[in-house]
């Protein structure tokens, strides 16, 4: 068979590549990791008595804002690492802005508050369990993430799977702020993001395991 015969021969009844594939898989990855973090929230926790007059609260809705930037900015780093050839560039903004944001607004609020505030302001009521709290509810939207991403073509593992986890760790927040009772910045800035880093971590070390294709 010559060469030219062969090469028509595959390429015959070959569909076009659907660009937006990765999208959809994406949207429906974190739509059921989302749903599984919300069952696991209200099987286990519950929602805080008090959400919906908290619905009317600006602070709320602050905090909410948090966790959900730096899902946005994890997504769009994610996206590019996706992607084999495609650098990252100004992308990390995305996620070192909203990190920024909470730190320097938690720094603030610091150093305004009589000294007998600070440490309560920190520390919160529920420090101990907050960031793990936050990891277990990250867990469905780790598994759904890394069935998206695996689908994809990463070549940075490892980097990848940081980013992977920090984008679940960053959606769990947002659906356990339907429970936490803490409206302290500072408290926020701190263990959220630390239960945000745990799935981020973990991420790290599996990657190159989960992410293999």
């Amino acid at each position: 068979m010559k060469t030219d015969d062969l090469i028509s021969m595959m390429a015959a009844g070959v569909a076009p590549v659907d660009r937006r594939l990765p999208l959809r898989r994406m949207a429906q990855a974190l739509a059921l990791g989302s749903a599984g973090s919300l069952a696991l929230l209200l099987l286990i926790y519950g929602l805080r008595p008090d959400l919906k007059a908290m619905l009317w609260a600006p602070l709320f809705w602050i905090k909410l804002a948090f966790p959900t930037t730096l899902a946005a900015g994890s997504l769009l780093v994610l996206r590019r690492l996706l992607r084999p050839g495609q650098r990252v560039g100004a992308n990390w903004a995305g996620i070192a802005a909203p990190s920024l944001a909470i730190w320097l607004a938690g720094a603030l609020v610091l150093a305004v508050a009589p000294a007998a505030e600070r440490l309560p302001l920190l520390m919160g009521f529920t420090w101990r369990s907050c960031p793990f709290n936050i990891a277990l509810l990250s867990l469905p939207l780790c598994a759904a993430i890394v069935w998206a991403v695996r689908a994809m073509a990463p070549t940075r593992l490892r980097l990848a799977g940081a980013v992977a986890g920090l984008l679940a760790g960053a959606v769990a927040t947002m659906v356990y702020c339907l429970h936490c009772p803490e409206m302290g910045v500072p408290f926020w800035g701190l263990w959220y993001f630390l239960g945000m880093l745990i799935p981020a971590a973990a991420g790290l070390l599996l990657g190159p395991r989960l992410l293999r294709w």
